[in-house]
């Protein structure tokens, strides 16, 4: 984390990513359990769902914790009214500390409106311009097609394929393609285009 990190509120065009908060449940639950068919596909942790409210509260205070704790940092995605959950996202810690992998999912009611790329530019330039780590990561299967669009609509350069990097439910492994991007790139690819607001623990504008 930076010194003025983490945002914990990022604004956008259309959108407000925020960390999650307990109050958050039903609205998380609503778009989990009608994008299911969807979610399970590409998602090992949809395959878990789906839970009643309290074991989803019980779950956001976890990742709230982490989020406080600065070991990961998981958002919620939601309209700028903040009456409907739209999907989520993430930077996350898992590839080392000074690395940020972006994650993200869209409730099924909204996909097809951008949303994910919008919210995946915004996590990178609060990744680059609030974090100030050296590299970001989008690892997608390669058969999850609206995924690998968005980071190539984002501009984030294919490195490669790393063979089976990813462990699926029933324990087999499957190939993830690995997109990147460094600080440097940030002067010229897509992404940057995206209008973004970030907010401190403490509501002070970052960003």
């Amino acid at each position: 984390m930076s010194a003025l990190g983490p945002a914990y509120r990022v604004v956008t065009p259309r959108l407000v990513i925020r960390c999650y908060a307990p109050t958050d449940a039903p609205m998380v639950k609503a778009a989990i359990d009608a994008s299911l068919p969807e979610l399970v596909k590409f998602l090992p942790w949809a395959h878990g769902e789906p839970t009643d409210v309290a074991t989803k509260a019980a779950l956001l205070r976890q990742f709230r914790g982490r989020f406080d704790l600065g070991q990961d940092f998981v958002y919620g995605i939601f309209d700028r009214a903040e009456r409907e959950c739209l999907g989520g996202t993430g930077l996350h810690t898992r590839q080392g500390p000074h690395i940020r992998e972006i994650g993200y999912w869209i409730a099924s009611a909204h996909t097809k409106k951008g949303y994910a790329t919008e919210a995946a530019s915004a996590m990178l330039q609060v990744a680059f311009r609030v974090d100030h780590v050296g590299r970001v990561e989008i690892r997608s299967l390669p058969e999850n097609a609206a995924s690998v669009a968005v980071a190539r609509k984002m501009g984030m350069q294919l490195e490669g394929t790393a063979r089976g990097a990813h462990v699926w439910q029933d324990g087999t492994t499957r190939d993830m393609l690995v997109f990147s991007a460094v600080p440097a790139d940030l002067d010229r690819i897509p992404a940057r285009l995206v209008s973004v607001e970030a907010f401190g623990a403490a509501g002070e504008r970052i960003l």
